[in-house]
């Protein structure tokens, strides 16, 4: 054997030795109540055998150790050389259910892994730098107890349980399901792993700093529509209704991942180089554009604002499917064109984040400004004290 092979055993087992004695800093280890039971036992033999200088005492005594110290070996060799990984499939809506998987992988060579759970947290969160850090005694109008239970009210949390062995070398999922409250930012955690083998004298807690960030899109709602009322075509551009007119071509652009295969000019896709599609007129004449205002001057009632957001979130939707939907903008943002899934997605991120924008300034009423000039604007306005209607060039189209 060479010397530095000898050296690196030597360091290897000084590390395993060091891990025992003192752990890392995300690492605890806590006596249950068998536990305590247990050492108050070991302490009450112990003084009976030494004050009676008992081997039989003496020999109890070394097995009550042997079992609280073999305990504290084991469930350290059962958390060793285990890789786990958060998988969570996006799209997160409000109110309904979904899994956040763990995928979990046991390095081990010949030690399988037992009875384990996992901690799981989800906590919303608003983007942007965190508030300048006040001392809660010498902090000035704020409520701190109140503070901490909205923050508690708001968080989720939850374990999931490893119920088999996980063999060496081997894999295994678990999920854990739950249902996002309200829209937003979620940070969704893996606090710890903790384990209670092998005797459950002690508990295990390893912590870990694994998270992700995930948008949770506005809940979908139920909404009304209104005939006649819809996107309407130019005076000039009427023509007669038959299965496949889709007007005059009026341009070529980019092939777009989701475009029909039969739009592809083949022609001009040969002479460029790259594919290009056909646009007809009846394609513009009959989408509309959505143009979403969130004045806190006109939506003052927090409830409205967060229906408005699912109205809209919904309604595009629809209009998307249903090829209707030509582009959208939130506030002086610029209009968004709406060609591919990933667009629709971009503005559902958007609008998870969406928050009511402040009064404009003095001079300028609430709402006087106006939306971008285009033909089959869809507009948002409230309904009364909890409703919100939609509007398509001055018609009522939906309402909710």
């Amino acid at each position: 054997m060479s010397a530095t092979a000898a050296s690196g055993r030597r360091h290897l087992w000084r590390r395993v030795l060091w891990s025992l004695v003192w752990p890392s800093r995300h690492e605890r280890i806590q006596p249950t109540l068998s536990g305590v039971v247990l050492i108050g036992l070991s302490l009450g033999i112990g003084t009976a055998a030494y004050n009676s200088a008992s081997n039989i005492l003496f020999i109890a005594l070394s097995l009550l150790l042997a079992c609280l110290i073999l305990s504290g070996v084991l469930s350290w060799l059962n958390l060793r050389r285990l890789a786990w990984q958060l998988e969570i499939q996006p799209p997160l809506r409000a109110g309904q259910e979904t899994e956040v998987g763990l995928q979990l992988l046991n390095g081990k060579r010949y030690i399988p892994t037992y009875a384990l759970w996992f901690e799981f947290a989800a906590t919303p969160f608003n983007r942007g730098e965190p508030a300048r850090p006040e001392s809660t005694v010498t902090g000035r109008g704020i409520d701190v107890w109140a503070t901490l239970a909205k923050v508690q009210e708001a968080a989720m949390g939850g374990s999931v349980h490893l119920r088999t062995r996980l063999d060496p070398g081997g894999e295994a999922r678990l999920g854990w399901i739950f249902t996002p409250p309200r829209r937003g930012l979620l940070r969704i955690e893996l606090l710890g792993v903790g384990s209670l083998f092998p005797f459950g004298f002690l508990r295990k807690l390893t912590g870990t700093d694994m998270r992700r960030e995930v948008p949770v899109w506005p809940a979908p709602v139920e909404y009304r529509r209104f005939s006649g009322a819809g996107p309407r075509r130019p005076s000039g551009d009427l023509q007669q209704a038959r299965a496949g007119n889709e007007g005059e071509m009026i341009a070529l652009r980019r092939y777009e991942s989701g475009d029909s295969h039969r739009l592809i000019h083949w022609k001009a896709s040969a002479r460029t180089g790259r594919l290009l599609v056909r646009q007809y007129s009846a394609q513009n004449s009959e989408t509309c554009s959505i143009w979403l205002t969130t004045d806190a001057a006109v939506w003052g009632r927090p409830e409205q604002f967060e229906l408005l957001m699912s109205f809209a979130a919904t309604l595009a939707q629809d209009l998307f499917c249903a090829g209707r939907l030509q582009s959208a903008a939130i506030d002086d943002g610029p209009q968004s064109p709406m060609r591919r899934v990933a667009d629709l997605e971009s503005f559902l991120d958007r609008l998870a984040e969406a928050q009511p924008r402040p009064a404009p300034p003095e001079g300028r009423a609430a709402g006087s400004e106006r939306g971008p000039r285009r033909s089959n604007l869809l507009t948002f306005e409230p309904e009364g004290a909890r409703g919100i209607a939609a509007f398509i060039n001055g018609n009522k189209t939906a309402a909710t």
